[in-house]
């Protein structure tokens, strides 16, 4: 138990480091509720250790149940404020956060004032079950406050890893409000002596009793505070493949862009204004497409109808492969044209697949598919104006 609670607790301090310090990002709405979430969270798991418990209890007896307790409703009112920030706007946000915060102090206040008095030696079943019910009632609130908050956000968002996040958040919820119903039970049975829950025995283990007193608890945060980071991590690593899948994409045009480019020279954007985005993949493949794009339009009356049909009857266009490698055939037979001052008798129109694209992804989608049947496939020219097969 010491190697499960205290290592929930390295970890989740570890993520709340990461939150508050080591993010090398300007902090984001909701970073110091996030970083006290977890904060909370690591600090209830290190007084559920037996080591520490022991020791702090050497000092007072029976404290590191009121510091669990206590780190446990910080920690819940912590989630609700994140999932405020994030979701509202900053003055509402700031109204329900101050009444929550109300009730917080209320609770934890009360929860200290019954705890005192047990240990003046006024010992006695109801107390304790008052005090279980600040606790129950707060944490209760504060779980069915974030779990409504979670659902209708994981339904309206558009972002996958907050959508994900949000589900893995909600279904923490529900181990919370497993505990909680535990929890209630044993208020009952405490305000009514009923003697149904043994509460003399301490949990060794995962199962049993300790299902819901121990292993219900530590799914909840461990899937709550799993489906609130989940966005913070997966952000840098779909950054880093956005900004791969550029770089490489932008190489894969190179050679089509190099022969346009050297033909009408025209295209290619000044670089007065590009200094400072020299290293930017985003710009610079934005750049590329919009000059690729430029110069297949500036070929217009070079593009031969008789190539284009020669190239659809060659190859299958029920496919974006086929048409691209269609229109791959199109542009080399154009710009031997254009080298050798020739129009076409009959003007190609534009690939229809060109003009159902509307932004930067499914633009360079299928420039990349033209770009390499242009490379690979599409063959020399004949003489007589039809090309070689071009095939995808």
């Amino acid at each position: 138990m010491n190697m499960l609670f205290l290592g929930m607790s390295i970890l989740l301090a570890a993520a709340a480091g990461y939150w508050v310090f080591g993010r090398g990002t300007p902090r984001p709405t909701g970073t110091w509720a996030m970083g006290a979430l977890l904060g909370a969270f690591a600090l209830a798991f290190a007084s559920y250790a037996p080591l520490v418990e022991d020791a702090v209890e050497s000092l007072v007896p029976h404290v590191a149940r009121l510091l669990s307790n206590s780190a446990s409703l910080v920690a819940a009112m912590a989630v609700v404020a994140a999932s405020f920030q994030l979701n509202l706007d900053l003055a509402e946000a700031r109204r329900r956060i101050r009444v929550r915060l109300v009730l917080l102090a209320v609770a934890v206040f009360g929860m200290t004032v019954l705890f005192a008095y047990e240990q003046m030696g006024h010992r006695s079943a109801q107390v304790y079950a008052l005090y279980l019910l600040l606790y129950v009632t707060y944490l209760g609130f504060a779980v069915v406050d974030f779990l409504v908050q979670a659902v209708r956000q994981s339904l309206s968002t558009r972002r996958a890893s907050v959508r994900t996040g949000l589900r893995i958040a909600a279904a923490g919820c529900v181990f919370a409000l497993v505990y909680l119903a535990y929890k209630t039970t044993r208020l009952v049975d405490l305000g009514l002596e009923l003697g149904l829950v043994d509460s003399t025995s301490q949990c060794s283990s995962l199962v049993g009793r300790c299902a819901f007193s121990v292993t219900a608890p530590a799914l909840a945060v461990l899937l709550i505070c799993l489906g609130l980071t989940l966005p913070a991590v997966a952000y840098p690593i779909s950054q880093a493949r956005r900004r791969r899948w550029e770089t490489q994409s932008f190489e894969a045009l190179g050679p089509l862009w190099k022969d346009l480019s050297a033909a009408m020279p025209n295209i290619v954007l000044s670089i007065a204004d590009a200094e400072d985005a020299s290293t930017d993949s985003d710009f610079l493949l934005q750049r590329r497409v919009i000059e690729i794009s430029d110069g297949i339009l500036t070929l217009r009356p070079h593009r031969s109808r008789k190539v284009q049909k020669a190239a659809q009857d060659a190859i299958d266009t029920g496919t974006m492969r086929g048409a691209a490698a269609v229109e791959a055939a199109v542009v080399k037979a154009a710009l031997a044209d254009l080298k050798a001052g020739r129009f076409a008798d009959e003007v190609a129109p534009p690939a229809a697949e060109a003009a159902l694209h509307k932004d930067l992804r499914t633009d360079t989608e299928w420039l990349l598919l033209v770009a390499h049947a242009y490379t690979g496939h599409a063959g020399r020219v004949a003489d007589e104006g039809r090309p070689e097969p071009v095939g995808a």
